[in-house]
């Protein structure tokens, strides 16, 4: 645009050839001098002045672009973005959560406190925390939940789960059915603030459908009926001097030498200190402190309770998956 401009003016102005005004042009946008031009006119002189402070202009501008791009971070979060589309893609089983509000920033502390690989999609990504900046298996993706895109890009072809915390209900519906179609076999977590819209989630595909308000609401009335049973399980939230944990291990994680053993002859209290509070029979669903000699079977899920130090002594003694 810059250099037809210069050389109309110059063919008009100067009477120049094409060539010759093309010359010209090229001199006065490389700004490398003019000695070798000769003598113009003063309608010229006047044309190329302008003309220097037009291509000057034009410089600033993309200087300033650049600049921004480059110390405004902008050009960091779109190469963030790309990254991020591009490790999704080798990501598998994963996590994705959408949404950074209440509900989701305690879904992803929990994610990441227990090592789970997790895509966090926000709308704004300022007000995610610097948390995650360097965390591995941890990626944020800027933009719409909704939007099958995003989706795409979080892996959800391959994520084993999703969790959906936006503050519309009719949002959480459209991930849900988004999901549902994109992935199939995939399982969903909605968050609903109405009592109407656990129906509608649960025909949308989710598996899962809490309610925060109503959960806090019973929360607060066990404080004043049963307020030792609160206390106790504040203690399996982290919340107390002492903190205890809840974990399940499955029967396909187990190591072999425990396969088709007792819960007796396994000796887990002795070795590690947790104790098996409750057991999922792959037929009997699941059964409150089992007795020491069911066996653990094809498809059973322990459910232990113990400290961080126990329950690492446990996946250490129990698990084949286990790594520090």
């Amino acid at each position: 645009m810059s250099l037809f401009v210069g050389i109309s003016g110059l063919m008009i102005i100067e009477n120049l050839s094409f060539w010759k005004a093309f010359y010209l042009s090229v001199i006065i946008i490389s700004t490398v001098g003019m000695n070798e031009v000769g003598t113009v006119s003063e309608g010229g002189r006047i044309f190329i002045s302008f003309y220097i402070i037009f291509n000057l202009s034009i410089f600033a501008y993309f200087v300033s672009v650049i600049t921004k791009y480059i110390f405004e971070g902008e050009l960091r979060e779109i190469f963030k973005s790309y990254m991020v589309s591009r490790v999704a893609d080798k990501l598998q089983n994963h996590t994705i959560v959408c949404g950074y509000g209440k509900n989701g920033t305690k879904a992803c502390e929990e994610l990441y406190r227990s090592r789970v690989p997790f895509v966090l999609i926000e709308m704004d990504a300022e007000v995610v925390d610097d948390t995650y900046e360097n965390a591995r298996n941890v990626f944020i993706l800027q933009g719409d939940a909704t939007s099958d895109d995003i989706l795409l890009a979080a892996g959800i072809e391959k994520a084993k789960t999703i969790i959906t915390t936006l503050p519309k209900d009719a949002d959480n519906v459209f991930v849900s059915l988004t999901a549902r179609e994109l992935n199939p076999k995939i399982t969903i977590v909605a968050r609903a603030s109405e009592e109407s819209s656990v129906s509608k989630l649960k025909r949308a595909g989710a598996h899962h459908v809490v309610m925060p308000d109503a959960i806090g609401g019973h929360h607060m009335a066990t404080l004043v009926t049963r307020p030792e049973v609160v206390e106790f399980l504040g203690m399996l939230n982290g919340m107390g001097n002492e903190k205890l944990e809840l974990d399940e291990i499955r029967f396909e994680d187990m190591k072999d030498e425990f396969h088709g053993k007792t819960l007796k002859e396994m000796n887990i209290r002795e070795k590690t200190g947790v104790n098996i509070l409750g057991y999922k029979d792959p037929e009997k669903g699941f059964v409150f402190n089992p007795h020491p000699n069911t066996v653990f079977k094809q498809g059973a899920v322990a459910i232990v309770l113990g400290d961080q130090d126990e329950l690492k002594k446990f996946m250490s003694y129990c698990s084949k998956n286990y790594t520090e």
